[in-house]
């Protein structure tokens, strides 16, 4: 007994394995600030810090989910989103030797976090970028101000960037929760939070991050809007603005599928007086932001025609930029560097197949197309076994807004994005519209498609109960007082004498 008592209690395992975890880390902490710059082992600083302010922040919305478990799937999702950035930075520095735009993000944002570091703000700011500040000039900015406040630290800020790509990523799940209550939700956020491209693309120091994380805002908001709550505006301000100061025709599709979506947004049964005119003062307003972004892109391009030849040539021009590396799939001919492309809707079904379900297997290059095409292929059989669903679109259309908006901005991104001439390109561009393609795989299934049955004629013997074919008569017990009732055939036993 006293031997019993002496003895050390046992630690349960999870605190065994969170010891464990903690020495390792502290471990390859210490190992890599001796043999590695603070590119490197800054990451392991980074990563705690990004942890630790995201998981209140899950909490709360997890607090205020109906869903159950969602705190450990939202969890899960933001750690692998994290960690996704190590095999991106690892395809950009080691597969692709650092020809890769994050080098340039990198070091032009590690000259301007030093300014910052020690510039005097009380003269003024005057910093000269050395291009125009809308596209690329803006991921310098944000990389600038990511290091001024983490340090220029490489893997650091590709755990920054894919961080906020999954603040995106969870902003179009609320979008869902918020505008299409009856949806799949569930089935969603497996989708969102862990379809290959959307973990592995938005993961690196870059423009496709930042997109992430502002077209989750202006949908966000978007959702706010349709659903007549407060600050829907200021979401999709903030939103818009990220998207068009880095690609402002996408901002145009946005704001076009925000417009069809804002008209067929469904009414209140007690309508104001000033309803009807509050309906026609927003719709200009977004119609004025639509052509304002029209202009924007005429300067981003430089083009300089107007309606559908200004489209034209941004088409063209797309096409032309595009032209190059082993996974082209047209290749131009001399004397027509830059194609025309036709406004006719009669190839947008073409279109859609080559944005979201391309390269097919038999297309792939190398074993970085064959993952991706493997994606593709996947996704072409969810909704092809998805058909149910689909049929319900054309009414969700007019009943739920949220869809056309999903809808028109797939539609017109896969029209606008199929002038893409390069395969490897378009497998990185297309995590801008997956999020609301996904949104077509999480309609509910209609009512009339569950499975029915069949009834059978008459019921199996093992399944009668007592007394549903009949009585037989039972012979009457030996003793004169014991006349009893005739019982039905499932109550007989072997044993009615003593």
């Amino acid at each position: 007994m006293l031997r019993q008592a002496l003895r050390s209690p046992a630690l349960p395992w999870p605190t065994l394995v969170a010891g464990g975890l903690v020495c390792t880390y502290v471990t390859v902490f210490v190992l890599a600030m001796v043999h590695t710059s603070y590119d490197t082992w800054g990451a392991l600083l980074v990563l705690p810090a990004l942890m630790a302010i995201g998981t209140p922040i899950l909490a709360r919305v997890a607090a205020n989910n109906p869903e159950p478990r969602v705190f450990r799937l939202l969890m899960l999702a933001m750690a692998l989103k994290l960690l996704c950035a190590f095999p991106r930075y690892l395809m950009a520095f080691v597969l692709y030797g650092g020809a890769a735009d994050a080098k340039m993000y990198h070091q032009k944002g590690s000259e301007l976090a030093y300014f910052l570091d020690t510039v005097d703000f009380s003269g003024g700011i005057h910093y000269d970028l050395g291009m125009k500040v809308a596209g690329t000039g803006f991921i310098i900015i944000v990389t600038g101000v990511v290091y001024a406040i983490t340090g220029p630290s490489l893997v650091g800020g590709f755990l920054v960037f894919s961080w906020l790509g999954f603040w995106g990523l969870l902003l179009f799940w609320r979008a869902l929760q918020i505008a299409f209550p009856e949806a799949d939700t569930r089935r969603y956020a497996k989708l969102v939070f862990f379809l290959p491209s959307l973990l592995f693309w938005p993961s690196s120091i870059g423009k496709d991050a930042w997109m992430m994380f502002c077209l989750g805002l202006t949908t966000y908001g978007v959702a706010k809007l349709l659903s007549r709550q407060f600050g829907a505006f200021v979401f999709i301000g903030l939103g818009s603005l990220g998207t068009a100061m880095v690609r402002p025709h996408v901002t145009v599709l946005a704001g076009a599928g925000l417009t069809v979506a804002y008209v067929l947004r469904k009414r209140p049964k007690e309508v104001s007086a000033l309803g009807p005119l509050r309906m026609v003062v927003t719709v200009a307003v977004l119609g004025a932001m639509v052509m304002l972004m029209l202009q924007q892109v005429n300067t981003f391009f430089g083009t300089t025609g107007q309606g559908g030849d200004a489209v034209n040539q941004v088409l063209s021009e797309t096409s032309r930029r595009t032209s190059q590396g082993n996974s082209m799939i047209n290749a131009p001919a001399p004397e027509d560097a830059a194609p025309a492309f036709s406004l006719n809707p009669a190839g947008l079904p073409m279109a859609v197949v080559s944005v979201l379900f391309r390269p097919f297997p038999f297309e792939a290059s190398n074993i970085q197309s064959l993952f991706q095409s493997v994606e593709c292929f996947a996704l072409l059989v969810m909704f092809i076994r998805g058909w149910p669903r689909m049929r319900q679109l054309p009414r969700l259309f007019l009943k739920r807004s949220y869809i056309a908006y999903a809808l028109v901005y797939t539609l017109l991104f896969c029209w606008a994005f199929s002038t893409i001439n390069n395969l490897g390109i378009l497998s990185r561009e297309r995590v801008q519209v997956l999020p609301l393609v996904l949104v077509l795989l999480a309609v509910p299934k209609p009512e009339n498609d569950r499975p029915v049955l069949r009834r059978r004629s008459r019921a199996p013997v093992w399944r009668v109960q007592p007394g549903q074919w009949g009585t037989v008569p039972v012979a009457a017990p030996a003793r004169s007082d014991a006349a009893s009732p005739p019982r039905p055939w499932g109550d007989r036993t072997d044993h009615d004498h003593h």
